[in-house]
């Protein structure tokens, strides 16, 4: 367990071993919500990668897509389009 003490401006400094587990550098944001009548704090750009990553499951099997080389050819496929 860590313990933080908060400012007068409401501004707390994570610990370093906190920090260290969630990849927390200067400049991050962190997300915090309650579940279950406990507040949890995260970082966000895990929070939102995951969201997108579960958005997109299934999708490429959808639209044709059968292997990581289908993928490839089509990235490059459209950066030759937008180029011209």
């Amino acid at each position: 367990m860590e313990l933080a003490k908060i400012t007068s401006k409401g501004q707390i400094t994570i610990p370093q071993e906190i920090r260290k587990k969630l990849n927390l550098k200067q400049g991050d944001k962190v997300i915090f919500y309650e579940e279950d009548g406990k507040i949890y704090f995260q970082n966000s750009s895990f929070v939102a990668l995951s969201e997108i990553q579960d958005e997109m499951k299934g999708k490429a099997k959808k639209i044709g897509f059968r292997d990581p080389s289908d993928v490839s050819d089509y990235i490059k496929k459209t950066r030759k389009i937008r180029k011209n």
